[in-house]
């Protein structure tokens, strides 16, 4: 345990700042899993408002730091080559 207060204090930050992250990794996985779901079940609206709102979660988790905006990209566009190939 540190013994400098600057020290204890970013102890504190650290901890509360890696759960803040754990959450917002886990919604994302969450909508992830929610577009699978619906993709997996031939359900094309749904699959189309989740592809939707994975995208947005994807742009939200790179304005807040939790991944690199290339993963994202990557992942919106591998997303989005599924949905088109399941919807043909």
């Amino acid at each position: 345990m540190p013994n400098i207060k600057s020290a204890i204090k970013r102890v504190k930050l650290t901890k509360k700042r890696t759960l803040r992250n754990a959450a917002a990794k886990s919604a994302l996985r969450t909508s992830l899993k929610k577009f699978e779901t619906a993709l997996h079940e031939r359900n094309m609206e749904t699959a189309q408002t989740a592809l939707r709102n994975a995208t947005r979660s994807l742009d939200k988790a790179v304005t807040k730091g939790i991944i690199h905006r290339n993963h994202a990209a990557r992942k919106k566009s591998r997303l989005t080559l599924r949905y088109n190939k399941a919807a043909m």
